[in-house]
Parts: structure tokens; C-alpha cells; sequence
């Protein structure tokens, strides 16, 4: 990875505190389930290849593999890589898990094309672009994340981590849209939509 130094130390704090997150959260739970608005989309989930971005401690991804997906899982965080790669193993998944900073969108580049890729509660626009591009011709592509709703569920979360009003369905408006919700009381925006 290229990195100046001051980029470095950014990365690093960033990282921490992800391992921090997600080392708390396994002590809450017991159970992680998938993203409900991703399980209800089944029908269209037949299997193939999957990248998961952002993937945290894997629940969508443990989902895809077990729906007959080859999944890419890939999250900043050790903790949350090393727990996904002991549950894929527990379970014969086939799951590849890396620690990847997806900030550096270099490395993404270098992916082969994939028929889904699952973005859950993260955001970072210079992703859309290469999620277009490697997606393959008829393949899915599924993002939920915070937007900015009049009820401002999220404030906690900065501004420029959220959509705006319909961004997804601006985003994505060439692509066949399967599914598409702003719920203001949580203040997520979905989408589900296929590559023509």
C-alpha cells in the first residue's frame, strides 16, 4: 500500500478504533443475523460470486455463502476478519476474508468482476464507480446505509457519511431498480438493483 506517512497514521486510528467496535460487540451478541432487507431479496440471490465491502464481523457475507455465493469479504478491522474467517471455517463456507483499508481504492481495481456486491452502513461515494465497474453485465448490486432524513435518527453520524434524499436511485438510475426505501424512522436508505 502507498501511503505518506501522516495517511498511515490516519489508517491506523481509523483501524483501532473499527477493532474496538467490533471487539465490543461480540461481547453483546451472541447471534449475528443478516441484514433483513438482504435476506427478504432470496429470490434473486441464486449464487455465483460475491464481494462484500465493508463487511464487518460478516453476517451478510456467512448469508451469501450459505445462499451459494464464493464471497470477497473485506473490512478494515482485524477483529472482525479474524471472527469472520473462524465462522466460515466452522461452517466449510466459502468465504476468502481480508483486511483491506477501501479508502485505498487501488486495491479495489484490481478485484475480478463479481455477479453481487453487498455495502451495508458504510459510505464512501468514490466507490460507486468501481462498483459499476465490477459488477458484472445482469449482476446485483445492494447498498443500506444512514441518510439524511427529515427525522435525523443518525445524528451521531456526520453528514458526509449520509445520503442525501433518493442519492441511491439518482446513483443507480440506469440499472434496473428490484428494490428502493427511505425509512425516515430509522433514517436508512436500501436499494437493490440489477446491471443491465
Amino acid at each position: 500500500m502507498k501511503y505518506t506517512e501522516g495517511k498511515l497514521a490516519v489508517g491506523m486510528e481509523r483501524k483501532d478504533r473499527w477493532n474496538q467496535k467490533y471487539t465490543d460487540q461480540l461481547q453483546r451478541e451472541s447471534e449475528l443475523t443478516p441484514t433483513p432487507r438482504l435476506e427478504k431479496q432470496s429470490d434473486y440471490l441464486r449464487g455465483g460470486t460475491a464481494l462484500d465491502l465493508a463487511c464487518g464481523l460478516g453476517k451478510n457475507s456467512l448469508f451469501l455463502a450459505r445462499q451459494n455465493y464464493e464471497v470477497q469479504a473485506i473490512d478494515i478491522s482485524e477483529v472482525a476478519i479474524d471472527f469472520l474467517k473462524e465462522q466460515a471455517s466452522k461452517e466449510n463456507l466459502p468465504i476468502t476474508a481480508a483486511v483491506a483499508d477501501i479508502t485505498n481504492l487501488d486495491e479495489l481495481h484490481s478485484l475480478q468482476p463479481v455477479d453481487l456486491i453487498v455495502i451495508t452502513k458504510y459510505l464512501d461515494r468514490a466507490l460507486f464507480p468501481i462498483v459499476k465497474t465490477l459488477i458484472k453485465k445482469g449482476g446485483y448490486f445492494f447498498m443500506e446505509t444512514f441518510y439524511q432524513s427529515d427525522e435525523e435518527k443518525n445524528e451521531k453520524i456526520p453528514s458526509q457519511f449520509k445520503l442525501e434524499t433518493q442519492e441511491l436511485l439518482n446513483e443507480f438510475a440506469g440499472w434496473k431498480i428490484l428494490f428502493y426505501e427511505e425509512d425516515e424512522r430509522s433514517g436508512i436508505q436500501t436499494i437493490f438493483c440489477q446491471k443491465r
